[in-house]
């Protein structure tokens, strides 16, 4: 395997990722975890700027870290500290979240394993700009407006349930 910049960069974005999520997930205080996650959505879109999806890259900064992380920290501040306790958790969750955590890793080194990757081919020719102006602005088929109008519907269904949450208080 060669070490280039971007393979150390990868292999750093996915230490950073892998060990963001495995604190997210084991951390007790909320605000935490959210930060942590915040880590993992930033370490996604540096992956996707690695790839040279630099379009995906910019949603996925704007949408899910900028976005979906503010307002879960809203609904965090909301809840307060009222909603559960969650100091003591029993064997059978441990048992079942342990189950489940190794039939997922085994799931996916069986796919990863047994799986035929085709061979990709490199673009023959660039794409005007023009194109992927109308591309991204048009309202047709593989048209890109209406994926952010279902992010925006989603953005509103978010902010509607942490109106609901804070109303039930």
């Amino acid at each position: 395997m060669e070490l280039n910049t971007h393979t150390i960069i990868f292999m750093g974005l996915s230490l950073l990722m892998v060990t963001a999520a495995l604190l997210a997930v084991t951390t007790r205080n909320i605000m935490r975890a959210t930060t942590y996650l915040l880590f993992v959505l930033f370490g996604t879109a540096g992956l996707y700027f690695i790839l040279h999806y630099t379009f995906l890259g910019a949603v996925q900064v704007t949408v899910y870290a900028g976005g979906i992380i503010v307002l879960f920290v809203f609904a965090a501040l909301l809840i307060g500290r009222g909603a559960r306790d969650l100091t003591h958790t029993s064997l059978l969750r441990y048992t079942a979240g342990f189950t489940a955590s190794v039939t997922g890793i085994a799931l996916t080194i069986y796919l990863i394993f047994t799986h035929q990757f085709p061979e990709t081919k490199p673009l023959v020719s660039a794409v005007p700009i023009k194109l992927i102006g109308h591309t991204m602005m048009g309202v047709e088929k593989y048209n890109f407006v209406l994926p952010f109008e279902v992010v925006s519907v989603l953005l509103l269904a978010c902010m509607v349930g942490a109106l609901l949450i804070a109303r039930k208080r």
